[in-house]
């Protein structure tokens, strides 16, 4: 049985990222810094649920020590890994002159450090496997920029621009990177933003709604598949046409 980790997976485009995983008969490790309780709860659903064996895991993916326990976990129990979705991200709205260095360090830790820090501990098993997919979560605005957004804007497109260098680098290997670029998405993030402005950014959404989730986690099933088997150092935009 294969195997996947998925970071930031408590909640949001990584829980729906790890119910793909497990409905599509992979064991998941579920890597969460906080939200201890719910990762916990969803690893239980996974295993009742779709009986594959999932376990939830602390790790700071900013952190190059911890990012390494946990990809080392997902091999001590299952000896392979197939797949790493570098899902772990915060999101910061705010001017530009106003970020402070902690804030700025604290949004480049984890959007774009973590991704780094996983896919080098992931890498040296898929290397030697001669087999795996990393599929790394940026945002549309890693692609064009957002005002207001330019330390969260940075991280992302740092992430587009690691995968694909680490795409040519471990293709040689037959190992794929690819990169998803989520549109808006109803999740927590969205909370703090008031009606008014969702019903913009819908009208703003050529194909007229704001996505989810699964729209996210279908992406990621498609690109570890063997249907794309010949995809590699891709960035697949999943925002309903508002960036084209």
């Amino acid at each position: 049985m294969k195997t996947a980790v998925v970071t930031g997976a408590s909640r949001g485009i990584g829980a729906a990222i790890a119910v793909a995983m497990a409905k599509n008969g992979y064991n998941v490790i579920l890597g969460y810094k906080e939200n201890k309780e719910k990762c916990e709860n969803l690893a239980k659903v996974l295993i009742e649920g779709y009986g594959i064996a999932a376990f939830a895991v602390k790790a700071d993916v900013s952190v190059s020590k911890e990012a390494d326990a946990l990809i080392d976990v997902a091999y001590k129990n299952f000896g392979r890994i197939d797949v790493l979705v570098n899902n772990a991200g915060i999101a910061g709205f705010k001017l530009f002159t106003e970020i402070s260095d902690e804030e700025w360090n604290d949004m480049i830790g984890t959007n774009l450090t973590g991704v780094f820090n996983c896919s080098r501990a992931a890498a040296k098993y898929m290397v030697s496997a001669h087999s795996g997919s990393i599929i790394n979560i940026s945002s549309m605005w890693g692609q064009v920029g957002a005002s207001c957004e330019v330390h969260y804007s940075a991280a992302k497109a740092g992430v587009i621009g690691l995968t694909q260098a680490l795409a040519k680098e471990l293709a040689p290997s037959n190992v794929r990177v690819n990169c998803i670029c989520p549109g808006v998405i109803k999740t927590d993030m969205l909370q703090s933003i008031d009606d008014e402005t969702i019903d913009s950014l819908i009208e703003e959404t050529p194909i007229g709604r704001i996505g989810t989730p699964k729209d996210i986690a279908d992406s990621v099933a498609f690109l570890c598949s063997d249907a794309s088997s010949f995809i590699t150092g891709q960035v697949l935009g999943v925002n309903g046409g508002f960036v084209i």
